[in-house]
């Protein structure tokens, strides 16, 4: 099985501008060259619970096409969150966009009390495992971090883990990175996964810092970490032959 490079995008984000923020995802990836993008959550918004004016309808939603467009240019799949309305909820959902322009979505399952998503956002209510080039890829939304419960990993009928790599877009402040750093280095040993985590940078209209700590964890918990409080992009290479490896030599799963 194919090896898979994936893209983490530590970007600042503008606040509530779509425009001038999907300006500064196609600075930071020009001339990439990857399987996976991965972004920010509420990607081209920042976290922000203006829902009645920053809300697109899931069916055509702007933002989804300038997504798969960037998915098709660069022949790569994207996964990030944005604010979109289906039927009458309106959801932090994450969308994972392939380069042949399919969708498949995420709904955030534990919404941010702190910040009252919980007012503004209907909560998912199933975990969603795409397939990708191989790899079965558990999508997560930022506060989705802090309960284990809904990512435990399994051996399934075919005596497969269930899934390969996680992957967290968040928008996770500074004064709490500790814990951003702690759970994805739990999430990934715990699971025996990677884990991708992708964080913000800069600060927006609360007031509120972000130090990005965006990182890989291999299923033994070794990270690689992008630069703290910049902007930047990096690619890296999961290898499937190292994961493998790892779940047979700790065999874990298969006790729970």
């Amino acid at each position: 099985m194919q090896n898979l490079k994936v893209t983490l995008v530590q970007a600042d984000q503008i606040w509530e501008d779509k425009e001038a923020n999907c300006r500064n995802y196609d600075r930071l990836l020009t001339g990439i060259d990857t399987d996976l993008i991965v972004l920010p959550e509420m990607f081209q918004t920042g976290f922000s619970m203006n829902v009645n004016s920053l809300s697109e309808d899931y069916g055509s939603s702007n933002s989804i096409e300038w997504l798969q467009g960037i998915s098709k240019e660069k022949d790569a799949a994207i996964y990030t969150s944005l604010i979109l309305k289906d039927g009458s909820d309106i959801y932090n959902r994450g969308v994972f966009i392939k380069p042949s322009g399919e969708i498949e979505t995420y709904d955030k399952r534990k919404s941010f009390g702190l910040a009252g998503e919980d007012h503004f956002f209907s909560a998912g209510k199933s975990e969603t495992i795409v397939n990708y080039k191989g790899w079965n890829i558990q999508l997560q939304i930022c506060y989705d971090l802090r309960f284990p419960e809904i990512v435990r990993n399994r051996i399934l009928s075919n005596q497969k883990p269930a899934y390969d790599v996680i992957l967290y877009v968040a928008n996770w402040p500074a004064k709490r990175s500790l814990h951003w750093n702690t759970l994805l280095n739990a999430r990934a040993i715990e699971n025996q996964s990677f884990v991708i985590g992708v964080n913000r940078v800069g600060q927006d209209q609360k007031g509120h810092q972000y130090t990005g700590d965006s990182k890989m964890i291999s299923p033994l918990g070794e990270e690689q970490p992008l630069t703290k409080n910049n902007e930047e992009i990096k690619t890296f290479v999961l290898e499937m032959n190292v994961l493998e490896e790892i779940r047979e030599m700790l065999p874990f799963l298969k006790d729970r």
